[in-house]
């Protein structure tokens, strides 16, 4: 496994980042998801990103469980606060100094660890003030619940603005937790840009685009039993990438990923990785097999003709607009 710095920092991440978002107790059961966490360690994942709506909040808990006995020191723990929790009051939702007070009190005591590596907005908030949101950080940075503080979905705009209250309240935002992958590809034009100027750098989520550049959902065939799209939880949101374009297009990378010996879902890792303002790429999974199969993709390098045939191939049905990039309009509750 290899590292990378997070931002403008000291701070150290694994390449590859295991996320429980859509796995841990939606997909799989608990034994199933310690086996992954512990699969990711044996192959040198250090990182691992987990957030308070997931299984509104279970997700966290079962994460906790399966870190524990770790060394503390010897791993990296992210976690997120924004969408609504628990019994989804009033208050449970936003980055107001009263919920984030009390959501990261409550991701410490599900993860079983006194601090969080990285704690991030995980949407900007529009009914908030965010001189108000930033404070709160700086003071559970100063508390010591928090190393450092990272956004998530944050237009390049805001990303500017909250770099900039950060540096007034004394401590940094690094990061910034958007999708990316080769066929959504909304943050090169404006927020990468503008992260690079700051010393910001990416934690990128989905970069398999929820798994359809893994190449297993063929045009025109059912979904695969037991599939991520086949799954009723978790197949509406990926809808987008199922269209039949889409698929026919994704298969034309084959020949690309086999000229490099790579399989289909390491292509698509390796893909992200050689942007160098990514410093990891969020990877989930149902088994230790898959996660196994991930660390194919760490220290590859992708020639840049190559880089260029996928951009080719994509172009059509790729997404480029950085207006997709935006904060929801209200809060859900």
């Amino acid at each position: 496994m290899k590292h990378r710095y997070l931002g403008n920092s000291g701070f150290k991440v694994s390449e590859l980042t295991y996320g429980n978002w859509l796995t841990h107790v939606s997909q799989i059961d608990d034994k199933a998801a310690h086996a992954t966490v512990h699969a990711a360690l044996e192959g040198g994942i250090t990182s691992f990103d987990t957030a308070d709506v997931y299984a509104n909040q279970a997700a966290e808990s079962v994460l906790g469980e399966a870190l524990k006995g770790q060394r503390r020191e010897g791993i990296e723990i992210f976690t997120k606060v924004y969408w609504p929790v628990s019994e989804k009051g009033p208050n449970d939702t936003g980055l107001s100094r009263k919920h984030i007070m009390e959501s990261i009190n409550g991701s410490l005591k599900r993860l079983q660890t006194d601090y969080v590596d990285l704690y991030q907005a995980h949407r900007y908030d529009v009914e908030t003030p965010l001189e108000e949101t930033m404070q709160a950080f700086a003071d559970i940075v100063r508390a010591g619940k928090a190393l450092y503080i990272g956004v998530s979905e944050w237009s390049a705009e805001q990303i500017r603005a909250g770099h900039e209250l950060s540096k007034q309240l004394g401590f940094q935002l690094i990061s910034n937790q958007p999708q990316y992958s080769a066929l959504w590809r909304v943050i090169e034009a404006e927020v990468i840009p503008t992260s690079k100027e700051l010393g910001v750098s990416q934690i990128v989520w989905s970069p398999m685009a929820q798994g359809v550049l893994t190449g297993k959902y063929q045009p025109g065939q059912p979904l695969p039993e037991g599939s991520r799209g086949a799954h009723e939880k978790v197949g509406g949101p990926m809808q987008k990438y199922l269209a039949e374009d889409v698929l026919t297009q994704v298969q034309l990378l084959r020949p690309l990923a086999d000229e490099l010996g790579l399989t289909m879902a390491q292509f698509a890792l390796a893909w992200v990785l050689q942007n160098d303002n990514v410093s990891s790429a969020i990877v989930g999974a149902t088994s230790p097999e898959q996660i196994t199969s991930n660390l194919g993709a760490v220290g590859v390098e992708i020639p840049t003709e190559i880089m260029d045939k996928v951009s080719e191939i994509l172009k059509p049905v790729a997404e480029y607009d950085p207006r997709e990039t935006k904060a929801p309009e209200t809060r859900l509750c």
